[in-house]
């Protein structure tokens, strides 16, 4: 027994000398984070000030904006711009109002590398492939059987599904995301529609209506696999090419940058925006059932604001209306691509160069 106690203590001695060592490098990890944060203040300090800078230099130049000097200088500052909107892609951002602040408190959920944030991206991305999945099989399966008890689930998966789509989304925003305020709105109004059915009792008015949002249910499911695919290709591209952050996510529309590739998807997309459209005229006069109740009512509202708010905002990103600054872009990501070619010139003659050295030797 009294090895055993020897052997105990000696061990324990031993685990003292690690925990020092454990002790003593904590010191020094909450010496970095002091450090570090401050680094972050100081960062974001030069951050409003080079903005400011940049916009005062700007409107002195408004008189002599069509000078080939001045619009050269209108490029430095487009890629000043970029710059800083990279080095804050490493800076935490404060969180926002509508998830984070209410739902989550006052706790901080942006990431230190790129790494993290692009593997959080990633997992976003898986998520919501999977349950675009989910929903297909789910809505496909509900035009076979009608069953009162499968519509109440499939509407709650819906609500969670939207529900947890824009807490993420709330955290990929403070990390760098730069997804247009519409969707997430288009989001949070999914998820009033998706308790609304919830709430819609079994009648008549719901049986009619049945139909019409199942067929829209599966469209929007294959729809938006399509645009996911293709979304997601094209990101990658962009972000190879050094232009795209890797905090850029897809969501259900288009986006400028999309109009240098394909656009097939359009069609798609604007079908199940008239979709929406009948969706809404079928709401309004089933509202005038007798046995309606006002679920049809705020439905067809809310499949309304669905319609007009994905038009307007697909319609938005037409490149006419931006074009000086997609001229100044398209420069900037041509100097980019011209360097990583070089680079990869140069770095291939350097092989080559040693190859021949070493033949020779």
């Amino acid at each position: 027994m009294s090895n055993i106690l020897k052997e105990v203590y000696e061990e324990w001695d031993e685990l003292l000398e690690d925990y020092k060592k454990l002790d003593a490098v904590n010191e020094v990890y909450l010496k970095k984070i002091k450090e570090v944060t401050a680094l972050q203040d100081n960062c974001k300090k030069h951050i409003i000030h080079q903005r400011y800078r940049i916009q005062k230099l700007s409107q002195s130049l408004k008189d002599v904006s069509e000078n080939p000097k001045a619009k050269e200088m209108h490029e430095k500052f487009a890629k000043r711009e970029a710059d800083l909107q990279d080095i804050e892609q490493n800076l935490p951002r404060k969180s926002d109002r509508y998830m984070l602040k209410i739902i989550l408190g006052r706790i901080d959920v942006s990431f230190l590398n790129k790494e993290r944030k692009f593997q959080y991206k990633e997992d976003y991305e898986k998520f919501k492939l999977v349950c675009h999945f989910i929903a297909f099989v789910l809505a496909v399966t509900l035009n076979n059987y009608n069953h009162r008890f499968l519509d109440k689930l499939f509407a709650g998966f819906l609500a969670w599904y939207y529900c947890t789509i824009s807490i993420r989304e709330s955290i990929l925003k403070v990390n760098g995301s730069r997804i247009k305020g519409w969707w997430r709105v288009h989001h949070i109004l999914s998820i009033v529609s998706s308790g609304l059915l919830l709430t819609w009792p079994d009648n008549e008015p719901w049986e009619l209506f049945r139909v019409y949002f199942i067929r829209y249910t599966i469209y929007s499911a294959f729809a938006q696999y399509l645009q996911f695919k293709y979304q997601r290709g094209v990101l990658y591209r962009l972000k190879a090419l050094g232009e795209m952050e890797n905090m850029d996510i897809t969501v259900e529309g288009f986006h400028s940058w999309m109009w240098r590739g394909l656009t097939f998807l359009l069609p798609f997309l604007f079908i199940a925006y008239i979709f929406q459209l009948v969706n809404a005229i079928v709401l309004f006069d089933l509202s005038q059932h007798p046995e309606a109740s006002w679920e049809s009512s705020a439905l067809a509202i809310i499949f309304l604001v669905f319609f007009v708010g994905n038009s307007i905002t697909t319609l938005g990103v037409i490149p006419k209306k931006t074009k000086k600054n997609m001229l100044i872009k398209y420069k900037i990501l041509s100097s980019k691509f011209y360097e990583t070619i070089s680079d990869s010139v140069r770095k291939d003659n350097s092989k080559d160069s040693r190859k021949k050295e070493s033949k020779l030797n």
